[in-house]
């Protein structure tokens, strides 16, 4: 875990470069930049191919599922290979996912690129995500994974523009021809850097592996407590992603300015990865995780009284500033509660709550509009910010030493 220096803490540089920048930061910048690129164009793609806004919206809701379907595999498939194999195979689906789409003839190669694509980032997410949790001392952990969620969330800014570029005046294929070469760049990035396998320990084999059916069993009231919680907080940052242009559009803004707004949000929530883990490794975890979803439940409150564009630009300030000071949060407990020796497998299930909930909150969105009420599925999307700040609070401490200061101080970590 490196040397340490006073107070127990590393001295060690705070992102070794081949370990952590070039080996996993890079590559998922890389892999984040390609998804970027195809979101905004996938539902384009499938009405050019035939389909209907409702179709549309269902091929694009393939790539999520395809996560979902994927998470506890994922798990498996990185305790069985290692985590940097996994991340170098799903780098290369993603290539041939990109490829299928770009050479889509119907509707149905092109969903099923999208469900390909969802299931190699599932495990691209997995691997990465294990592979810092093994390598990272824990007094950086949240600075480190608040990073990693920092490089996803510039490669989710950056590839929409890198794909309206390529696209201006042409066609939408070579968009998806970008992103495969993103990605392709990826895996070529992990094997240049790959790390040679960590040896097992001198002292005897290595102890046998949980299924993932003992896993359930054996951490069950976790699940069960801090999981929904996780569930919680996917869920309303889910909502984020769908609730500023439905509003926009539900006010009569012309398109060009909810993508303004739409950006000026991911701006804020892209420059603040950092300053949030610093706060993590300091103080506790909490301290960043209910602000964050108290600051998301107020803009989400609020945001049915914005009748202006001034008014909605400020509700998307405080949403990408509520989002991006909760970067890596969801990680950095997943990794404080997850067991040695068995956290790729772990992993996959913590991730299965994550991304369930990310799949949910736009769907409470969708209900409150198909209700006649998009207003109503935002103010619940509200109240689900105040119970996930409500259940943080209860649920963290209990899994976590890393939690506050009464817990870290309980654990004989020194406080910032």
């Amino acid at each position: 875990m490196g040397v340490k220096g006073p107070a127990g803490q590393s001295r060690e540089p705070m992102f070794p470069m081949r370990t952590v920048v070039l080996g996993t930061f890079t590559p998922s910048l890389l892999f984040g930049i390609a998804i970027g690129v195809i979101i905004p164009l996938l539902p384009l793609s499938a009405v050019r191919l035939g389909g209907d806004l409702a179709v549309a919206g269902l091929v694009a809701s393939l790539m999520p599922l395809g996560k979902v379907l994927t998470d506890i595999p994922a798990g498996a498939l990185a305790a069985r290979f290692g985590d940097q194999l996994a991340m170098l195979v799903a780098a290369l689906v993603g290539v041939v996912a990109f490829g299928a789409m770009a050479l889509a003839p119907h509707l149905f190669v092109l969903g099923a690129g999208a469900l390909v694509l969802g299931a190699s980032t599932a495990v691209f997410n997995l691997a990465r995500h294990a592979y810092l949790t093994e390598i990272t001392p824990p007094d950086r952990r949240a600075r480190v994974l608040s990073t990693l969620g920092g490089m996803h969330r510039i490669g989710y800014f950056i590839g929409p523009f890198l794909g309206a570029a390529v696209v201006f005046g042409t066609s939408i294929r070579p968009a998806y021809w970008l992103a495969a070469g993103c990605s392709g760049l990826a895996a070529v990035v992990l094997v240049a850097v790959r790390e040679p396998a960590r040896r097992a320990p001198a002292d005897g084999p290595a102890p046998e592996r949980s299924s993932i059916p003992q896993l359930l069993v054996r951490y069950r009231r976790l699940f069960l407590t801090l999981g929904v919680t996780t569930f919680l907080v996917g869920s309303v940052r889910g909502a984020r992603q769908t609730v500023l242009p439905l509003w926009g559009e539900h006010l009569g803004l012309d398109p060009e300015v909810i993508s303004i707004i739409f950006g000026l949000s991911g701006a804020l929530d892209m420059l603040l990865f950092y300053p949030a883990g610093k706060v993590m490794d300091s103080f506790g975890r909490l301290w960043i995780g209910i602000p964050s979803m108290l600051l998301m439940a107020l803009a989400m409150a609020v945001l049915p009284l914005a009748g202006s564009v001034p008014a909605l630009a400020v509700v998307a300030a405080v949403l990408g500033v509520g989002n991006g000071i909760g970067s890596g949060i969801i990680m950095t407990i997943g990794a404080d509660v997850a067991p040695p020796g068995e956290r790729s497998a772990f992993l996959g299930v913590w991730r299965l709550f994550q991304d369930c909930g990310d799949a949910a909150g736009p769907m409470v969105i969708s209900a409150g509009a198909a209700l006649g009420s998009l207003a109503g599925g935002i103010w619940v999307t509200s109240a689900l910010g105040g119970a996930a700040a409500a259940a943080l609070g209860r649920w963290v401490p209990r899994y976590s030493e890393h939690a506050n200061r009464t817990t870290r101080r309980r654990a004989g970590i020194p406080v910032g």
